[in-house]
């Protein structure tokens, strides 16, 4: 059979992907690093740190409300990068979901 298109067996050995071209190797997966945390430790640590931010951010406001601090500016920028912080996981946990989501209506 001919291949007129010269998808197969193109320049070599090279297997050839049609959805990438010719002259593009496919992507062969990363060798993981034995000592890399797991996602979950990663997750872990993320709500940690949000939960870490957000208390110094009450602790800033109940400063402010009395009187043992002063500077306001450095209390909003607490409380934009704790609001920000919780956003950014509450995405996270919302993709989350809808790959679940997703996931569970996957029929085998």
């Amino acid at each position: 059979m001919a291949d007129p298109l010269g998808l197969i067996n193109a320049g070599g050995n090279t297997p050839i992907n049609p959805l990438q071209g010719p002259g593009v190797r496919p992507k062969t997966p990363a060798a993981q690093d034995p000592n890399a945390p797991s996602f979950k430790q990663l997750l872990m640590d993320n709500l940690r740190s949000v939960n870490q931010l957000q208390q110094d951010a009450t602790q800033a406001i109940e400063d402010l409300q009395s009187g043992r601090r002063d500077d306001v500016e450095t209390v909003l920028l607490a409380t934009q990068k704790a609001d920000l912080a919780f956003r950014t996981i509450q995405a996270l946990r919302n993709k989350m979901m809808d790959a679940y989501d997703e996931v569970k209506q996957i029929r085998v």
